[in-house]
């Protein structure tokens, strides 16, 4: 791919591509959006060190953001009715990267009860979808069409995530609909907009404006209760709960030289789909101080503040490995949730058909990444001791 086939990589640029593209849509609505996407643009061209291929992932990137929440603005227009959906009680799966989130989501999902977004309805919200039309929209289709051709790197990046546009999809995505999600610093190297986010960002709006897409999945296809996951929302916990009073939410936990590993591992593999630059080392000390910080303001969080509406319920990877519907059954009890005969059947069926490492072993060595198991446990000491994590 060519230069050509990339457009001039500024805001303005990308404004008028999205008008374009949603035939002459412009109202972004309220709160930030335009100054994240300005500073996510100027970082990437400062310190993204992409190649041609990247640019242009990048700006597909911008671009579907962009068009999706001009759609979720005017659609609340057309559709007002919208606005008064009630999101009551839902359950949300965070915790370190790599720590059994992705299957868990997945598993609760297939109880007819919950619903999970899945990624087709991610990637094309407009219009909200309809139970009648769930399981056969076209966009099912046209987000399948759009995943890159199964070549080793794809290979790969299936056996440590799973995707597919009928999986369930993960709020990190949804943020980027507000230009503020840690997801844009794992797919590309941008350190100083990840500043930001760390440190600046305007989670109120965040949280807002993932409210606001909760009620338009579900206008047309509600379930009994949303099961929704990433450890994106460590960023963003406070406002979570501010937005969500009754919550309920699973804490994953794992050894962290485990799930830092496995994570840089990730993140490697994703920028060198747009980069010929990929430093491992960098990446994995970045992220470990970046997540180090996030997790002690979490940890202050729930030492200091108590949520009498909401639940937490904490569940250690290594229990989850050794017996997965066991731990189900137990966070069904921590949240006093129904489970029928059905909804048991279905997930007991998806654990026997998705064994680890159906899709290939991920496979990953600290020393690969500049990680020495011995120093990542002292920074973390007062995490692994409140949850007496073990090395793997």
């Amino acid at each position: 791919m060519g230069d050509d086939f990339v457009l001039p990589f500024d805001v303005d640029t990308l404004l008028d591509e999205a008008r374009r593209r949603t035939a002459g849509l412009d109202d972004v609505g309220g709160g930030p959006f335009v100054e994240p996407l300005s500073i996510f643009v100027k970082s990437l061209e400062k310190e993204g060190r992409l190649n041609p291929i990247g640019k242009y992932i990048a700006q597909e990137r911008c671009l579907g953001h962009i068009v999706n929440r001009l759609h979720y603005v005017n659609d609340r227009k057309l559709y007002p009715e919208i606005a008064e959906q009630k999101i009551e009680k839902p359950v949300f799966i965070i915790g370190f990267p790599r720590t059994g989130t992705t299957i868990l989501h997945d598993i609760l999902a297939q109880d007819p009860s919950n619903r999970a977004p899945l990624t087709w309805e991610i990637t094309f919200p407009s219009p909200p979808p309809q139970t009648a039309s769930f399981a056969s929209d076209r966009r099912i289709a046209q987000c399948e069409a759009g995943f890159p051709p199964m070549d080793a790197r794809r290979t790969l990046f299936k056996a440590m995530h799973p995707m597919g546009a009928e999986l369930s999809q993960e709020c990190v995505v949804m943020m980027g609909d507000t230009m503020c999600t840690p997801l844009f610093h794992n797919q590309f190297r941008v350190p100083a907009y990840q500043d930001w986010v760390d440190r600046d960002a305007d989670w109120h709006h965040v949280y807002d404006f993932h409210h606001a897409q909760l009620q338009h999945l579900q206008s047309g296809h509600q379930l009994d209760r949303w099961v929704l996951k990433t450890g994106a929302h460590l960023w963003g916990l406070e406002r979570l709960l501010e937005t969500y009073p009754d919550a309920r939410i699973v804490f994953t936990h794992r050894d962290p030289v485990k799930s830092l590993t496995s994570y840089a591992s990730l993140t490697a593999l994703v920028r060198s789909m747009g980069s010929d630059h990929v430093d491992r080392a960098e990446i994995a000390e970045d992220w470990t101080a970046r997540l180090k910080r996030v997790l002690e303001n979490v940890m202050r969080l729930r030492a200091e503040r108590e949520y009498p509406q909401a639940i937490l319920y904490d569940v250690m990877f290594s229990d989850f490995v050794q017996d997965q519907f066991g731990v189900i059954e137990k966070i069904y009890d921590a949240f006093d949730l129904p489970m029928t005969e059905e909804g048991a059947a279905r997930m007991k069926a998806f654990i026997a058909d998705n064994p680890q490492g159906k899709h290939g072993i991920h496979r990953y060595e600290p020393q690969e990444y500049g990680i020495v198991p011995e120093v990542v446990r002292e920074r973390l000491q007062p995490y692994i001791a409140r949850f007496d994590l073990r090395p793997e």
